[in-house]
C-alpha cells in the first residue's frame, strides 16, 4: 500500500557500551572477555539502541551525542547475531554484517542490570517473532482445562421427564418424596413438597 510506513518502536536503550575487537574465535572454544585484553581501554564507547521495525530488528550503535551510526547488526532470532561470553555475563559477541562482508565486535555493559534488561528484551522479540510464525489456527478449538476430555454428555431433562430428592428423616414410602418440578401445593402438610420461599419484597410495597 503506497504510502504506508512501518512503526518503529525501541525495544532497549544503553546509555553507555563499550566495543572491543576481539581475536578469532578457537576451534571448539567459546568467546571469552578475558582474552580481549585491556577491557578498560575499548574501541569505541557509545549508545545501543534495540528497534523493531516491522518483522526486523537491529542492534543500533550510534553516538550517545550526534546519533552517528558506528555499526549496526540485524538480529534474527532464527540466526542469532548475539552469542554471550563463557566467563562474564556483561560480556558479548556481537555479528555484523554489511555487504557481504562479515565481522564479530565484542560489546561490553558497565552494569550487570544493563545486561539483563538487554538480554530480556532480545528474549522478548524472539518469543513474539516465532509467535508470528507460527499463529494458532482459528478453526482449533482449545479445551477447557475445567472440562474431563471425552465426549460431550446431555443432563437436560426431555419432555415428561422429572426427577426426585429424597429428604432425610422422611419415610421411603412413595409419595413421600419431594418433586422439586411439581406445581403442586406447597402447604405444610407432612406430604406436600418442598416449600417455595416468597419473593424479595419489592420496592414499591409499603
Amino acid at each position: 500500500m503506497e504510502g504506508f510506513e512501518e512503526i518503529e518502536s525501541v525495544l532497549y536503550i544503553a546509555r553507555e557500551i563499550s566495543v572491543y575487537k576481539i581475536p578469532p574465535l578457537r576451534v571448539n572454544e567459546g568467546h571469552r572477555a578475558n582474552d580481549w585484553g585491556d577491557l578498560a581501554s575499548p574501541l569505541w564507547k557509545g549508545r545501543l539502541r534495540v528497534i523493531e521495525n516491522g518483522r526486523k530488528a537491529v542492534l543500533m550503535f550510534e553516538d550517545g551525542q550526534t546519533g552517528i551510526v558506528f555499526a549496526r547488526a540485524e538480529y534474527d532470532p532464527l540466526r542469532p547475531s548475539v552469542e554471550a561470553v563463557l566467563d562474564s555475563s556483561r560480556y558479548f559477541v556481537v555479528r555484523v554484517e554489511e555487504g557481504g562482508k562479515k565481522a564479530y565486535i565484542g560489546m561490553g555493559f558497565t552494569e550487570r542490570s544493563d545486561s539483563f534488561d538487554f538480554n530480556v528484551a532480545l528474549q522478548d522479540y524472539t518469543k513474539r517473532y516465532k509467535a508470528a510464525l507460527n499463529p494458532p489456527s482459528p478453526t482449533t478449538e482449545t479445551p477447557s482445562p475445567h472440562l474431563p476430555p471425552g465426549p460431550k454428555k446431555d443432563y437436560s431433562l426431555k419432555e415428561g421427564q422429572t426427577f426426585t430428592i429424597s429428604i432425610p428423616g422422611k419415610s421411603g414410602k412413595p409419595g413421600n418424596n419431594s418433586n422439586l418440578l411439581s406445581s403442586g401445593p406447597t402447604g405444610s402438610g407432612s406430604g406436600g413438597g418442598v416449600p417455595l420461599l416468597p419473593p424479595p419484597p419489592s420496592g414499591r410495597q409499603k
